[in-house]
Formats: C-alpha cells, structure tokens, sequence
C-alpha cells in the first residue's frame, strides 16, 4: 500500500507501508523501464547497486520476464583489498543475489583485488563509455553517499567517471550495521567507486532505500540543500528519478 507519493524537485518520492512492497514496486516501474529500453535499443545497460537494503528488489526482477539476454550489467563500486572470494564483496554479492542467476548478456565486475588499481579505472571508465548508462539501481548510505561517494568525497562536477576513495567511518560503520562486517576495524579503509556525474548520466535513476537507519538521510535528501556533503541531494536534479521508501526510511517525510 502507498502511503504517500509526491514530488522533491525533480525527484519522484514514494512511501509505500513496508519494505517488500518498496521492491516489489520499484522491480515492477523496473521492468517497464527495462522493456522500454529493449524495445527502443536493442539492449540495455544497467548499474546495480549491493546492499542488503536492494534484496527485495532484486529478488523481484530475479522472478521478472525481462528478456536479461539484452541486459549489459555493471555494478557501481567494490572495496579494495578484500580477498577475491571474500562474501562482503560487492561482486561476489550481486554474482550470489543476481547475476549468477539470469542470464546477461554480459556482467562487468569491478576487480578490487587487483596490483594495479590505475589500470583497473581506466579499464572500467573505458567500458561505460562505450556502453552508454541507460538505468541506475541505487541505494542511498546513512550519511547520505550514493555508491561510495561519501560527504566528504562528493563532486557534483567530477571529471572522471571511477575514482580511489576513503571511506568515512559512518559509511564504514554502517556495513557494520548491515551485518556485512562483524567489526568496523575489519571494514576496508578504500574503495573504488563510480562518481556522481558517471551515476547521473543515466537517463533512468531507481532508488530503493529501507528501514529506520536511513530516515535521516532520506528527509535530508528530499528537504535538504542540494550540496556535496549531502551526496544523495542531487538526485532531486535529475529528469527522470525515483525515490522508493518504506514506512520505517519515510518516517520524516509522510
């Protein structure tokens, strides 16, 4: 059920009562999206975003018609350092949650574990130029950063589509929280991380954000000014975004 649905600038607010029928009506807009892509292209080429806060999403597109044979998938960043097997790993997450499980026509993973990280960017910079992003699957971070662009790392006017990032410790305390990492010291200090302007070249936005932890960061999205430090504010300038919450991440917007 909806609870609530409006308009923050150019950002599209849902409010839906839980956080099941968040992603079971973000995948069905999805799907749509997708579709329409298809049938205009020929293909699509989507950035997903891994998070426990996109399960139920994902695991409604798993159960979609959506022909994924005409779906090129990128994620939108990955720690460096970890072990190549390591489960907290962005890749290995999204390869267990759904790229294992439908058939791409091509995955494209971030490797964090390589010696030569330089050489990492500029392989996958070099890939979103020649595919260029259609639809962005994201999640906004409790301190308000879309994919590890943190507060303090932000660039509005970025002229690099990936880049090496510190990660701050409300971000790193937060995979904490999500049960990724059983203490913060464990947590990687850098990441790689696809900048806003390489998310906002989307000509799509989808933004499914859950649970009570981020009620601060969504109303400071949709209320908030549009700053560097508050990262997931520039989704309000975008044409075509949407916003889903649930009752818990709505609390402060209903």
């Amino acid at each position: 059920m909806i609870l609530k649905e409006f308009n923050a600038g150019n950002l599209h607010v849902k409010v839906y009562k839980t956080r099941d029928e968040l992603g079971h009506m973000a995948a069905i807009d999805a799907v749509s999206a997708l579709k329409n892509v298809i049938n205009k292209k020929g293909e699509c080429n989507v950035i997903f975003a891994a998070a426990p806060s996109q399960n139920e999403f994902l695991n409604a597109l798993c159960e979609s018609d959506v022909d994924w044979s005409k779906v090129n998938a990128f994620h939108m960043d990955e720690y460096i350092g970890l072990d190549i097997d390591a489960p907290q790993s962005f890749s290995n997450f999204l390869k267990k949650a759904i790229f294992e499980k439908l058939k791409f026509k091509s995955v494209n993973y971030i490797n964090g574990s390589t010696q030569n990280i330089s050489e990492e960017i500029n392989r996958y910079s070099k890939m979103l130029q020649d595919h260029t992003v259609d639809i962005v699957f994201m999640g906004i971070g409790e301190n308000g950063h879309i994919a590890f662009n943190d507060p303090h790392a932000a660039r509005f006017d970025d002229t690099v589509l990936m880049r090496i990032v510190e990660l701050d410790d409300k971000c790193r305390n937060q995979q904490v929280n999500d049960g990724c990492f059983s203490t913060i010291d464990k947590v990687p200090k850098k990441a790689l991380t696809l900048t806003v302007p390489a998310l906002m070249s989307a000509k799509a936005i989808f933004c499914m954000v859950p649970a009570t932890t981020k009620a601060e960061a969504v109303k400071q999205t949709v209320y908030g000014e549009i700053r560097e430090t508050l990262p997931a504010s520039i989704l309000r300038t975008h044409k075509c975004a949407v916003l889903y919450t649930d009752s818990d991440s709505g609390q402060y917007i209903l």
